[in-house]
Order: structure tokens, then C-alpha cells, then sequence
């Protein structure tokens, strides 16, 4: 029988035990990764490519960890299978060109049967179908029952790095729930019997661009251990999602929807699981600097969120809650990583904007689905149901359900279609831990050195064209019309990086011009995206780099102004204030920054004007290279989560500001110019936002701005000066109008409603009022359905109106003890507005709905009373 360990016993058995065979044991990278080719650190191998690459010398031969890692590529299974998960941990052990095969096989088959005491009957192995090498070491070095070792093809057993580059076997190890059923047919494809819980990749070859494979002259090591399998393994727990590492936040939710894990249904325990594995997601991302939006790992972050949150409406968690089983994923992760327990505010203050955030989302997207029925005759199309579930969160059954009950069908497989496509985008996003830049880097890596970059002193300079890519291809040559992607051997153009925009410019050789429009950084190597203008270009080529001097210049002075900007946040606001991001363009800068309220107009005036104050001064740049513990004791500032190395850069404006930073700066704040703050609001809880514009742009801003005031001026026939006079005004005035409308209307439906009490119709212990209410709009409908229902007390209402020609508006209010009786508000007001050509739904007491035919509004009460009596009755 196998040892029962705790989660934490698990990971520490596991660093231990590799710390005593010389590895050297390093802390968890972030999830937000160096490589600024990754989108998040998805495999516990990725801190070491510049390694495994060979751009880099290791520090130490060996190296284990526990590293933290997000995939969203398989999200849909998340929950539903035993096994996938979005965040888990990689535990890992690293051989840099030290032991290889042998020593791996050994040191695997140790830690799992002596450290984890796994019984050798319970473990099945699997090699790559050509290494012989590694059977031969499992079954006579190890002795492991040749009938226990299965021989599998590429796909589950030979570790590419992409269509190009390292690569090599892998072995990997499998644990046998079931041994008593022999040794006869092994497959450990059998979900039902097998679980692969440790992988060992013998990276010992170089594939180029023909398949042709090369031994590398370092062989290296790479493992991967889940420790959620591993905690399933040795705990005796059905699925990984009963481990002490997330059972504990699924009994927490489960607690809040009233429900016990054990007892719910699958649709409900599938919904617990999702919340258990986003929510140690999410509490990680956002302690590792992530916040949520609309693009990249910001993008992957919201929508986990918003997962997180659907699926607590869906087992019937009531209010606002991430909150609550975040503290519980904070309380099983502090030990190991304690800067999530520093983190917690701002865990909580992020999760709770970003639920309250998507809750008013979801009322727009049933909003939505209303005018998507109301314009549909058979069947929801699978665009619309796919926006439904990617933007307001609806999973695709709610959607079919509520379809369902008028009579609608939806396109599943076009749901499918377009979800497959955000399965490819994701896929896309996690292709670059293939080690490659796009395709071509294992090559780069071997026959040529990084970028020598130049333009901290020089606008141009000469170069030699290393590679040429098209499409992702390397090519020999192109020619003029040609999008091209360009690597030199030394550059003066800035790629981007730090929030910085990269250059723009032109490359010229002889006739030849390529305009170079973009230049993004990937290892180490810059590469000049562009067109060729005139003439061609070859591999090989002497040009001319020339970088387009205005628009560094532009770039300079808004990137100069970003470290201004903190450095007069810190002094006038608050010191702890820290940077959160930034962008930094030609013809504007944002910079984002921690602090939980906005600013008061008198402070971003203050701010503004101790720039311009600094920039009049003409403090000169003082930028040096030194150890990063030298530019710490100096004062240097640096940005939260970033990760830097043990030489770094500062920036330095002497008494004003002092960072550390790669970005292009001007010599001294004169060359700025002049500094406006076009606005300051928030992005997410705790989190401001600040945009502004320096320099030559300041003008353009102020010239658009004269023209929209003097347009102004002559509309209202007023000087710029009393223009908001006249429009606070006219805006009080149209306020009064609107509340006099309002308080008509109320009254009128108030007037109305009030003979309707006597209407009243009894049906058991029961009391309903269904009703026409004529010319009331949805809200006077809305108010006259709560009244009518306060004075009935246990009972139904649904009433009806016709406001304009041929809108038709319902409304159904019902008690609990309605509802008790199994008739829901949304289910009813949807098939009554169906009769008149429209639709729409709600929760169980409230719902509202339209139609487009108003002469059916007769028959569609009738419908409701009969709807309401056989449901009461």
C-alpha cells in the first residue's frame, strides 16, 4: 500500500530528496514569465530555455523545482475529467549537460518507490519505440518486469521542441490502479486503469528543417512530476480534485451554495471542481502581478473569473463570493508561497470588481439573448450563442434551455466551429515554449550569436542580414512587395519590451529600401519587421539600419515622462504607490500604478505641474550598467513582479527619479519639453490608470481640443468661457423634465394598477392578477407588479402593455410560495411573449419580456392565466 502524504509532504519529499543528489533547489518562477515569447509560464522546464538552448551557462549542473504553471488550452475538460486542470504543479528535476539516461531512469525510480513508496507491481513505464537504450536501463539496470514496459510511438513518446530544434525520447511512468488484473495487454491509454504521473524527457538531439536528426553535443534533462496526480496517487482519492490541495476551496463553495459535495449531482460537482481550479488560478496570477482585461494573460485571467463566478450561479450560490474561497485557496498556498498571503488585499479587492463587474455583464447578456430570440424564426446560430458564452458567460445549455422553451433550436455544431477556432488561438498562444522563433530558433541558436544592440548611442549603423524570414519560414531571398522578417548581426533599432514600442526606420543597400515597421525581441535576437519597398534582399547582405530619428525622439521623451510621472506620484500622493504597467508610443504614454482611489483634481494639477517644474530644470540622464544589490542600495526603483538579472541598468535623473530600465531615455528632461495628463481613471480594483501625452504631441492634443471648443462656441453661440454654464443648464433642465416624466408615468400606472387589487382571482390558497395595464412602458410595469404583489402577499402577477404600436412589454412577479410550487416567472413570461412573436426570461420570482405583435396581447394573457391556474391549481 503506498504512503499517504499530505499535498506539501509531497512537493518537500520531492526537493529534498533531489537536494541531496547535488541538485541545486530553486523557488517557483512566476507565472508570469521572463521570455517575453510566452504568454505564462506553462511547463516547469520553461525558466531554463535559454539553457536547453544553449544561450545561456548554468550557474549549477543540476537544478530541481516545484514550479507553478497555467494552461488554459483544454479548459473545456477542466472539472470534467479527473485530471485537467488549468493551474498546477510541475515537480521537476534538471540535468544541464551532466548525467543523462541512466542516472534519470535511476534517480525517477528512487524518489518514486523509496521516497513515495509506490509499489514496483503498481508502476507501468513507457519508451519511445526506436530506444532501445532506455528499455534495456529499465528492465536489467532497474529491473522492472518487461512485460510492465510498453514500447509507444512519437506522438506519447518522443518530446519535439517544434518542427525544428532540440528534441528527443521521453520515458514515462504510470501508475496501475487495477495490477490485479495482470500483465497481459497492458495499454496505458486506459484512462479508467492507468495515470502517467512523472515524465522523463532525454533530450539528446537537433532536428533541422529536412527531420534529420543530430546528437547534440550537450544531452540534457528534463522531468515533469504533477504533484496534483501524485497527491491523488498516494491520498487514495478518486480524482485529483479530492486531494488536500483543492478539496478544501470545493467545501468552501459547496458550503456556500448549500450543497454537500458528496450528494450533488455530476452538473453540480462539475461546477465545484471548475471553481476549485480556477480559483488557485486566479489567486496566483494575481499575486504574480496579473490584473484582468480584454487582451493577453490579463484576457486568460478575466475570463477564469468569469468562470469562477457562472458557475457559482449555477449551483445556486447567492451574492458576491470569490472573495471568500479565495482566502481559502490563500490559506493552502501561504506556507509554500508566501507572497500570495501579502497579496490577499489585492487578491480579494481584484476578484470582488471583477464579479461585480460580470455580474452587470451577464444582465447585458440576457438582454442579449432576448433580441437574439426575438429576431430568430427556428434555430440560434452558432455566432450568436458562442458571443453569448465567450462574452456574457452563458454556457451553451443555458442558452439551449431557454431556446428550448420557445420552441427553439440552437447550432451546436457551429458553437463547436467557433469555439474550436478559440481552441487554435490558444494553442497558438502556448506554441512558443517550442523553443523556436517561429520555427527557425534552434537554428539561430547554433549558427549564429543574439542581436549586438547598438542604439543606446547610434541612430544607424552598419549590418549584416543573418536571416530572412516569410510567414515564419526562413528564406534565401525577397523581393520588392514583400513582407519580410529580418534578424541582423547588430541593430540600432530599440525592439519592444518594458512597455516600450519598438523603432521604426529603414534598412538601404544600394537601390534596396526596407521599411522596417515594428521590431519585436525573442531570445535575444531582434527582428526587424517589414516591407521591401524597392530592390530585393538576400541572406548575407551589407545594409545601412536607420532608425526614424522623430519618432524615437517622440518615444524618448513620453518614456522619460513615465519615470517623471512615479517619481511625482510617490512625492505628492503616496510613496508606496508602484508601477502596475505601462505603454510607452510615439504619440502617447499610459502608465499604470497600485492605489485604491482616484485623484482628486487638485492633485493630478499638482502632479502635472511638478513635471513640467522638473523638465524646466533640465536635469541631465545619468544611465550606468551595475550589480543589481548596488542598484538597490542606491535607491533604484523597480517594478513590482518584473524579474531582472544580476547586472542591470539604471536610469537615473539625479534627485527627481532612479530605475532600473532597458528603455531608450532623453540625456536630460529639457529635451521633454512640456508634460499634459489627459486623464487619470481606474482599470480595476486598486489599480489606476493615468494617460498623457509629452512633447510635440502635447501641441497636437491642445490643437484638437481648441477646434472642439471653438466648434462649440458657435453652436451655442457663446464664448469658450461660458460654455459650461450653458451646458449645466441644459443639463438641469433636462433632468427635471425626465424626473417630471418618471413621477407621470408612475402615477398613472399606480392609478391604474390600484382597481386591479379587486380583480384579484383566487386559485387555492393562492391569489394571481394577470392584466392588461394599457400604455404602461416596462418600468411603470416593473413598479406596478412589485405593488400589486406587496398588497396580495403569496401570489402571481403577470400583467401586460402595449406602449407604442406594436411593441408589446410583460412582466411576471412571483411569491415564494409561487415559486415553491414549481412555476418559474421566466418560464412563464418566455412562452406568453412567444405568442406574440417575441421573448424573454428572467429568475423564478421576476422576469420581463417583449413581443412585436400587440394584437395577440389578449390571447397571450389568457395563455399566462391558463399557464398560472395549471400550475397552482
Amino acid at each position: 500500500m503506498t504512503t499517504s502524504l499530505s499535498g506539501q509532504q509531497i512537493r518537500q519529499k520531492f526537493l529534498d530528496f533531489f537536494a541531496s543528489k547535488d541538485h541545486k533547489a530553486l523557488p517557483s518562477a512566476s507565472l508570469v514569465p521572463a521570455d517575453p515569447t510566452v504568454l505564462l509560464t506553462i511547463a516547469g522546464m520553461l525558466p531554463f530555455k535559454p539553457i536547453f538552448l544553449g544561450q545561456q551557462k548554468p550557474d549549477f549542473p543540476r537544478a530541481t523545482t516545484s514550479q507553478k504553471c497555467i494552461r488554459t488550452n483544454d479548459i473545456e475538460n477542466v472539472g470534467r475529467t479527473a485530471r485537467h486542470h488549468t493551474f498546477f504543479e510541475m515537480l521537476g528535476n534538471f540535468s544541464f549537460g551532466d548525467y543523462f539516461k541512466s542516472q534519470a531512469i535511476a534517480y525517477g525510480w528512487e524518489v518514486s518507490t523509496k521516497v513515495f513508496g509506490i509499489k514496483p507491481e503498481n508502476i507501468v513505464v513507457s519508451v519511445f519505440e526506436e530506444d532501445d537504450e532506455a528499455l534495456a536501463i529499465w528492465r536489467d539496470e532497474v529491473g522492472v518486469n518487461p512485460k510492465r514496459i510498453v514500447r509507444m510511438g512519437a506522438k506519447d513518446n518522443f518530446w519535439v521542441s517544434g518542427p525544428t530544434g532540440p528534441c528527443g525520447p521521453c520515458s514515462e511512468l504510470y501508475y496501475d490502479f487495477k495490477p490485479e488484473l495482470g500483465d497481459d495487454d497492458i495499454d496505458p491509454d486506459d484512462d479508467s486503469r492507468f495515470i502517467e504521473f512523472y515524465n522523463l524527457v532525454f533530450m539528446q538531439y537537433n532536428r533541422d528543417a529536412a527531420g534529420k536528426l543530430t546528437p547534440l553535443a550537450k544531452q540534457n534533462i528534463d522531468t515533469g512530476m504533477g504533484l496534483e496526480r501524485m497527491a491523488q496517487i498516494l491520498q487514495g482519492v478518486p480524482n485529483n480534485y479530492e486531494t488536500d490541495l483543492i478539496f478544501p476551496i470545493i467545501e468552501t463553495a459547496a458550503k456556500l451554495a448549500g450543497i454537500k459535495y458528496k450528494k450533488a449531482n455530476e452538473s453540480a460537482k462539475t461546477s465545484l471542481k471548475v471553481i476549485g481550479d480556477h480559483v488557485r488560478a486566479v489567486t496566483h496570477l494575481i499575486s504574480d502581478g496579473v490584473v484582468p482585461s480584454n487582451e493577453g494573460r490579463g484576457y486568460v485571467l478575466r475570463r477564469l473569473i468569469r468562470r469562477v463566478v457562472r458557475h457559482g450561479r449555477l449551483i445556486g450560490i447567492e451574492g458576491l463570493f470569490t472573495t471568500k474561497v479565495a482566502e481559502t485557496a490563500i490559506k493552502l498556498s501561504e506556507s509554500q508561497y508566501p507572497d500570495v498571503r501579502k497579496q490577499a488585499d489585492l487578491i480579494k479587492a481584484e476578484l470582488q470588481a471583477e464579479e461585480e463587474r460580470f455580474l452587470k455583464t451577464i444582465e447585458r447578456g440576457e438582454k442579449l439573448l432576448e433580441e437574439v430570440i426575438a429576431k430568430t424564426k427556428k434555430q440560434i446560430s452558432g455566432v450568436d450563442a458562442f458571443e453569448l458564452y465567450d462574452t456574457y458567460g452563458f454556457p451553451l445549455e443555458l442558452t439551449q434551455e431557454i431556446a428550448e422553451e420557445k420552441g427553439l433550436k440552437v447550432d451546436a455544431e457551429g458553437f463547436e466551429a467557433e469555439m474550436e477556432k478559440q481552441r487554435d488561438r490558444a494553442r497558438s498562444a502556448h506554441k512558443s515554449i517550442d523553443l523556436t522563433v517561429q520555427g527557425s530558433l534552434d537554428k539561430l541558436a547554433s549558427d549564429i550569436e543574439v542581436t549586438d544592440f547598438l542604439g543606446y548611442t547610434k541612430a544607424n549603423s552598419k549590418a549584416t542580414v543573418e536571416l530572412l524570414l516569410q510567414a515564419g519560414e526562413p528564406v534565401d531571398s525577397v523581393v520588392a512587395g514583400s513582407d519580410v522578417q529580418i534578424i541582423l548581426d547588430k541593430t540600432p533599432f530599440y525592439a519592444e519590451s518594458g512597455g516600450q514600442i519598438g523603432d521604426q526606420g529603414y534598412l538601404s543597400s544600394g537601390d534596396t529600401v526596407v521599411r522596417i515597421e515594428d521590431v519585436q525581441k525573442e531570445s535575444g535576437f531582434f527582428i526587424h519587421i517589414g516591407r521591401i519597398e524597392r530592390g530585393s534582399l538576400k541572406k548575407g547582405d551589407a545594409v545601412t539600419a536607420q532608425i526614424d530619428l522623430a519618432c524615437r525622439r517622440r518615444a524618448q521623451a513620453n518614456h522619460s515622462a513615465t519615470h517623471l510621472l512615479q517619481a511625482a506620484l510617490k512625492k505628492l500622493v503616496d510613496e508606496k504607490i508602484g508601477q502596475a504597467g505601462s505603454l510607452v508610443s510615439f504619440d502617447r504614454l499610459r502608465f499604470d500604478y497600485n492605489y485604491n482611489k482616484g485623484l482628486t483634481p487638485e492633485q493630478l494639477q499638482a502632479v502635472e505641474a511638478q513635471i513640467n517644474t522638473w523638465i524646466s530644470e533640465a536635469h541631465g540622464a545619468d544611465i550606468a550598467e551595475m550589480a543589481i544589490a548596488d542598484a538597490k542600495a542606491k535607491g533604484a526603483t523597480a517594478m513590482f513582479g518584473e524579474k531582472y538579472g544580476d547586472s542591470v541598468r539604471v536610469v537615473d535623473f539625479p534627485g527627481v527619479s532612479m530605475e532600473l530600465c532597458g528603455g531608450i531615455h532623453v540625456s536630460n528632461t529639457a529635451e521633454i519639453g512640456v508634460f499634459k495628463i489627459i486623464s487619470e481613471t481606474g482599470v480595476a480594483a486598486g489599480i489606476r490608470r493615468i494617460e498623457a501625452v509629452a512633447g510635440p504631441a502635447v501641441l497636437e492634443y491642445l490643437n484638437v481640443r481648441e477646434a472642439v471648443v471653438k466648434d462649440l462656441s458657435d453652436r451655442f453661440k457663446a464664448k469658450p468661457e461660458e460654455i459650461v454654464d450653458r451646458v449645466t443648464a441644459m443639463q438641469a433642465e433636462l433632468k427635471d423634465t425626465q424626473k417630471q416624466m418618471a413621477a407621470m408615468k408612475a402615477e398613472l400606472a399606480a392609478a391604474k394598477s390600484g382597481d386591479l387589487v379587486n380583480q384579484a382571482i383566487e386559485i387555492g390558497d393562492f391569489k394571481a392578477i394577470i392584466a392588461e395595464l394599457p400604455g404602461a412602458d416596462a418600468d411603470s410595469l416593473k413598479s406596478a407588479a412589485e405593488t400589486l404583489l406587496q398588497k396580495l402577499g403569496e401570489g402571481a402577477i403577470v400583467l401586460g402593455a402595449s406602449p407604442a404600436e406594436g411593441k408589446v412589454n410583460f412582466i411576471a412577479a412571483f411569491s415564494k410560495g409561487v415559486v415553491g410550487k414549481g412555476l418559474q416567472a421566466g418560464k412563464v413570461v418566455g412562452s406568453v411573449a412567444k405568442i406574440c412573436g417575441g421573448g424573454g426570461g428572467g429568475r423564478p420570482n421576476f422576469a420581463q419580456a417583449g413581443g412585436r405583435d400587440a394584437s395577440k396581447l389578449a390571447e397571450a394573457l389568457a395563455e399566462a392565466e391558463k399557464l398560472v391556474k395549471g400550475g397552482l391549481g
